[in-house]
């Protein structure tokens, strides 16, 4: 099979699994049908939280079992399904769409996502940082395909309504997923790109043919490092999502423009720079971090997007200035999902990352719930700043954190007897 397929069925799935970050688009509806600023959030925290969760599972249970291709379909028809109940059975009740479109949405994409990761690493051991960036950039680029659809270029939203739309959007979804999905197969055993010759250990390489267990990497001070830094880098990023919406349409009403206009402006600044941006930093920093290194990189990640988030609470009331600061933090936000899988990679080795990678994604539920319902809870307040403060400050820690990362041999670990699930995970 041409490897090159793997990355065209990667994109194409992982545009739909990112339609979690168009939830923006519906919430002026439902703030409309008398939900709060918190209640928004939930759904999209109680998304991220299950694709987390149930990621896990996926990676070290289903994958071994079921095989990368009927995974990822799986996935697709579970993320399908829960739009579609959404739209067929809650209207606009809160409970209802958290289960449908949050949990068992969010189940969906946990199923599907790593699938491309992991088939990609193998398929493309020579190009990590690129193939990944590829892989999950559909993931960004998504968001603004699903908004714009809802809203200025489909106006589904406004012409058929909001249950419809979710209805719409599970067909397309399951239908979608299924058709990446069949270029979903790992290559032969032992097979590599001709003319490439495996890095040995050195030069901040892990050294090939070193694979860590699950049970292996959660014994070692590298993993909760690296776990910190995504929780802060990530709650920043889905913080500044769940309000793109809210808190500068409030900006630029306060600096004179009229609540029409101001809708206008910062939907655009969520659904084009922002997410053009996203999907442009996942492919941009996983290609810049296969020659300036994984964690050189993720440290300048981290600490400029500290300095943008903070910055962005003056930006977010001119226009001009909210269009840059959306563009600069999506684009941030995006390398997190090309450079945390590729540095635990590298840290761990990438033969077991379906398995290894989901423990560290962990910590992408975590900052879920904590930087959305932070911006929530603070923006019924009336204080939206302050949220921008504690999760810019965060970000520059995890620039800290990042810094004293260092890869571990496997042989430093006294053995650990393994499960007969992880020897089967290991021979798969």
């Amino acid at each position: 099979m041409n490897r090159w397929l793997v990355v065209v069925g990667g994109v194409l799935i992982q545009v739909c699994l990112g339609a979690i970050y168009a939830w923006s688009v519906f919430t002026p509806s439902l703030s409309a049908a008398g939900w709060t600023a918190a209640q928004t959030q939930f759904v999209f925290s109680a998304g991220l939280a299950s694709f987390a969760i149930v990621m896990v599972a996926a990676g070290y249970y289903l994958m071994p079992k079921l095989g990368p291709r009927l995974l990822v379909e799986l996935g697709g028809l579970t993320l399908g399904i829960g739009y579609i109940l959404a739209g067929l059975v809650c209207g606009t009740h809160v409970v209802g769409l958290v289960l449908f479109i949050g949990i068992i949405g969010g189940a969906g994409i946990g199923l599907a996502y790593v699938v491309p990761i992991a088939v990609g690493m193998r398929w493309f051991p020579d190009k990590k940082g690129l193939i990944t960036g590829l892989a999950v950039a559909g993931f960004g680029f998504g968001a603004m395909l699903w908004v714009k659809l809802a809203g200025s270029w489909g106006n589904l939203i406004a012409n058929v309504g909001l249950n419809a739309t979710f209805v719409i959007y599970g067909v397309l979804f399951a239908i979608l997923v299924a058709v990446g999905g069949r270029w979903m197969v790992f290559p032969p055993e032992g097979w590599i790109p001709e003319g490439w010759v495996p890095h040995e250990a050195g030069a901040g390489k892990v050294a090939h043919g070193t694979h860590f267990k699950a049970s292996q990497m959660i014994r070692t001070p590298q993993y909760y490092m690296l776990f910190a830094a995504f929780v802060f880098s990530a709650s920043a990023g889905l913080m500044t999502i769940g309000l793109m919406k809210l808190f500068p349409q409030e900006a630029l009403v306060r600096g004179g423009l009229d609540a029409a206009a101001a809708s206008a402006v910062a939907g655009t600044a969520m659904a084009v720079f922002f997410s053009l941006a996203n999907g442009l930093g996942r492919i941009v920093w996983g290609t810049v971090s296969d020659w300036l290194g994984r964690r050189t990189s993720v440290i300048v990640m981290c600490a400029t997007q500290g300095l943008f988030v903070i910055a962005f609470i003056k930006m977010a009331g001119t226009p001009a200035l909210l269009y840059l600061g959306a563009a600069l933090i999506g684009f941030n936000f995006g390398g997190n999902f090309a450079l945390f899988p590729t540095i635990t990679a590298d840290t761990f080795g990438a033969k077991n990352i379906a398995a290894l990678y989901p423990l560290v994604f962990l910590a992408y539920g975590v900052g879920g719930i904590a930087g959305p319902i932070l911006g929530g809870r603070l923006g019924d307040a009336g204080n939206f700043p302050t949220a921008f403060v504690i999760c810019g400050v965060l970000c520059l820690i995890a620039a800290v954190i990042a810094a004293f990362v260092r890869h571990v041999d496997v042989a430093e670990l006294q053995p650990v007897p393994a499960t007969s699930d992880e020897a089967e995970l290991v021979e798969s």
